[in-house]
């Protein structure tokens, strides 16, 4: 009967730390941000601001030297393609690189005096790109924009120089081998589609470290956790203290990971191969390894802001430790190693092969195990952790008490030597 009055005390001081805790969410009003707010704003912003998924109509300068009919060829094609907008044609480098250095535009061709000349001779022909390298998408725009110019160009002056008796022979001469290019588990080629979903996965983990830290800062700012710990029965125990706070975050982003994996990406049409239990499964051990990362990174802190220069700071190298945004075979061991210790890691990489890549589940069953493992380790870990803070908190709060009984002690000792003084 001991045993299951034990059983009864532990889940009844739990609940009550998780109604503590609850409260204390709802209350603070960053907390409530953090866990609330930007999950459900910060993935709709995102997925707006990257809706149209590709860059169209790039500004670029023309400065064209040949003044051929081949050149304006070339720049009227250019203008032509979906990519590339033709914003003017400078007089010389120095006028267009001038328009790029205000941002008025983002690129430059520049068709040199010879290239009609060479072309004639039947010899190769050079056109100049420079680009603002600033922006990626835009230089990625204003690079295939001119070298599908060209090789289009370049067929049709082979073409027409070979003389071809039929247009299969004139096909054939121009491209010997045909190229259907197929772009992999992205149909419509966008960033979005391709770094967004890593995206969600981890503003799932750092809203929640940042809730957690903030939390954890508050109490130490305020010194609740020293006060409540010494004296509140409900506090005396690791297990109710985790078991009660786990449960509080739990709830919480159940429904938000469910809300990030499953509603934004239907919202904003990204790829959705994955089976809905099969991401079930996966964001189970996902979210309790975050919840446990949350609470370790809680204790180093101890302050609110700290947790949120820690968190962001973080935040951009943690999405390329992934391999979304940068090949995971060109990220050097070291930095591989460190990846492994944050559970986005594993869980970005299993999320995108089987939500974007079409993988099942058995075949991220690496990343699925990685993540089982770190929430041992982050339970075992946040176990030592709160156990040395409550040992902390107990010496802190013996202290106080023997430094008040010492003061008591010497009142009392005054008030009795007034009592003898005074005349009976």
């Amino acid at each position: 009967m001991s045993i299951f009055r034990n059983i009864a005390e532990t889940v009844s001081d739990a609940a009550y730390i998780w109604r503590q805790e609850m409260r204390q969410v709802v209350r603070d009003e960053g907390v409530l941000i953090f866990f609330i707010l930007v999950p459900l704003a910060y993935p709709l912003l995102y997925s707006w601001i990257y809706n149209n998924e590709v860059v169209r109509d790039v500004p670029v300068v023309v400065v064209d030297d040949s003044h051929s009919e081949l050149s304006r060829r070339f720049t009227r094609m250019c203008d032509a393609s979906p990519d590339v907008r033709v914003l003017c044609h400078a007089a010389d480098m120095d006028e267009a690189q001038s328009l790029v250095s205000r941002q008025l535009a983002k690129g430059i061709y520049h068709i040199p005096s010879e290239f009609d000349y060479n072309i004639s001779r039947m010899e190769q022909a050079t056109v100049g790109v420079y680009c603002d390298m600033s922006l990626m998408l835009t230089y990625q725009a204003i690079y295939q924009t001119a070298v599908s110019v060209t090789q289009t160009m370049g067929a049709a002056i082979q073409t027409k120089l070979s003389h071809p008796y039929t247009r299969r022979e004139a096909a054939i001469g121009v491209q010997p081998l045909a190229v259907d290019e197929v772009p992999l588990f992205n149909p419509s080629g966008g960033y979005g589609s391709s770094i967004l979903p890593a995206v969600l996965m981890l503003i799932l983990q750092q809203t929640l470290v940042l809730g957690i830290g903030l939390s954890a800062g508050t109490a130490r700012e305020t010194n609740r956790y020293h006060e409540l710990i010494p004296i509140d029965r409900h506090y005396q125990g690791i297990c109710r203290i985790i078991g009660g706070k786990f449960l509080c975050y739990f709830m919480i982003y159940a429904v938000m990971g469910a809300y990030l994996t499953l509603v934004v990406p239907r919202m904003f049409s990204f790829p959705q191969l994955a089976r809905w239990h099969d991401l079930l499964l996966l964001m189970l051990p996902y979210v309790i390894a975050c919840i446990f990362f949350g609470m370790i990174v809680s204790c180093i802190v101890r302050y609110r802001e700290n947790v949120m220069l820690l968190i962001v700071f973080v935040s951009i190298p943690l999405l390329f430790l992934t391999g979304i945004s940068w090949p995971q075979s060109s990220i050097p061991n070291f930095w591989q190693s460190i990846s492994w210790l944050f559970p986005s890691t594993f869980g970005v990489r299993a999320y995108v092969r089987m939500n974007t890549m079409g993988a099942t589940f058995s075949d991220v069953m690496l990343e699925y195990h990685a993540l089982w493992g770190q929430v041992l380790a982050y339970f075992v870990v946040t176990s030592l952790v709160y156990r040395h803070q409550i040992v902390r908190s107990r010496s802190h709060a013996l202290e106080r008490l023997d430094r008040i009984g010492r003061k008591l002690e010497v009142v009392e000792q005054i008030r009795k030597r007034k009592a003898k003084s005074l005349p009976s």
